[in-house]
């Protein structure tokens, strides 16, 4: 069984509701999947889980929240090369840029994305919800 761990911020409980999602996904393919808050997570974890599902909003100027989930996310950096990663996130505004600098950064840092990552103009309706479902399972 594949341990995974689900890592978002949200401000609106929009990626909090993707996350959700993700989690279920990944427990219904049978892996132990846990949920974590960016402030409740750190890069000591990474080495404890085979993937890490990683989730947050476009904020500014289509980048990520940079108070709790950028400085934690940048911590973890250092561990991504070969390390199964999925991205998620919600917007307002914008056309996807903040999720497609993300996808390059991380994809240059040598993580191995496991899914399309998932998008959703604000609330994930259900098509979004299954598609964070669907890359929970791609996860395990």
């Amino acid at each position: 069984m594949s341990k995974v761990a689900v890592v978002y911020w949200s401000g609106t409980g929009n990626t909090e509701a993707m996350a959700n999602k993700v989690l279920e996904g990944a427990k219904a393919a049978g892996a132990d999947a846990a949920l974590f808050t960016a402030s409740d997570f750190s890069a000591d974890q990474m080495d404890e889980y085979d993937a890490v599902s990683f989730g947050c909003p476009s904020m500014g100027s289509e980048e990520l929240e940079d108070g709790e989930f950028e400085p934690m996310f940048k911590s973890c950096e250092s561990r991504l090369n070969g390390k199964k990663i999925a991205l998620f996130g919600s917007y307002g505004w914008g056309d996807g840029e903040w999720m497609r600098n993300w996808e390059d950064s991380v994809k240059s840092l040598g993580a191995v994305l496991v899914h399309d990552s998932v998008i959703c103009n604000n609330e994930p309706d259900e098509d979004g919800a299954a598609q964070c479902i669907e890359l929970g399972k791609a996860l395990a």
